[in-house]
């Protein structure tokens, strides 16, 4: 397939207009390499290991959901050089859909009301609320993740969910006016844990994420690597 042909393709997956205005320049092809693609690696991150590994099975894109180059570039020094050497020897494409895949149909958080089983959704702003019949500890075991929850919750009748560092007061604030009785997300800071009308729900980023980059190479035939960040548990 023609590149060009495959970044079409992808505009229709998450079109670049759903994008947040922060994310100009940071989505779409961001290193470019062969004109025709064939070998499809995805992952969540264009991490050392998801880029070793895509390189080492000979890609010829790797599709991710986080930019490796968030910060304009004024130097080539340090991390940047190891990444940037590999990709553009193996001539690999890296292709990112950011926030404008958070957006999409399918993207980040209706995959993720998909694997958590959320009926009867209503969007917000990013995210979306929708009826759900899960315990907190059964989230945890489907995201395979481990939970922090701020707050007092028994049952969830209807949850909000927004993939990613999500808890943003005035996100919380319009879930709490559409029914829900809790809020999924990651990364929450202090003074939102303080202020939150809402017991919050607190999730690794990549459980939340990676559900749909996961679900997005089974749909079109790439192959997935599964990179989490390294974590342990401290009692």
């Amino acid at each position: 397939m023609d590149i060009r042909e495959f970044i079409s393709g992808m505009e229709i997956v998450a079109p670049p207009g759903l994008a947040e205005d922060f994310d100009t320049g940071r989505i779409g092809l961001i290193i470019e390499g062969k004109k025709d693609i064939n070998k499809v690696f995805c992952a969540l991150d264009a991490s050392p290991g998801a880029i070793g590994e895509a390189v080492r099975q000979q890609a010829d894109m790797l599709v991710v959901h986080h930019t490796p180059i968030f910060h304009p570039v004024t130097a080539v020094r340090g991390p940047l050089v190891s990444l940037l050497r590999s990709v553009l020897a193996s001539g690999m494409n890296v292709f990112v859909m950011h926030t404008n895949f958070d957006h999409a149909p399918q993207g980040i958080n209706d995959s993720l009301a998909e694997l958590l089983g959320l009926t009867n959704p209503t969007p917000m702003a990013l995210g979306l609320v929708g009826d759900c019949q899960l315990l907190p500890d059964q989230i945890g075991k489907i995201l395979h993740s481990p939970l922090r929850i701020w707050g007092e919750l028994h049952s969830i009748n209807r949850l909000a969910i927004v993939g990613g560092s999500g808890f943003d007061i005035g996100l919380i604030q319009e879930a709490e006016r559409l029914g829900a009785d809790a809020f999924l997300s990651a990364e929450a800071k202090h003074s939102v844990i303080r202020e939150s009308p809402l017991p919050l729900v607190e999730a690794t980023h990549y459980a939340l994420e990676a559900p749909a980059m996961r679900m997005l190479s089974a749909r079109m035939g790439w192959h997935y690597i599964d990179d989490p960040p390294k974590m342990i548990a401290s009692p």
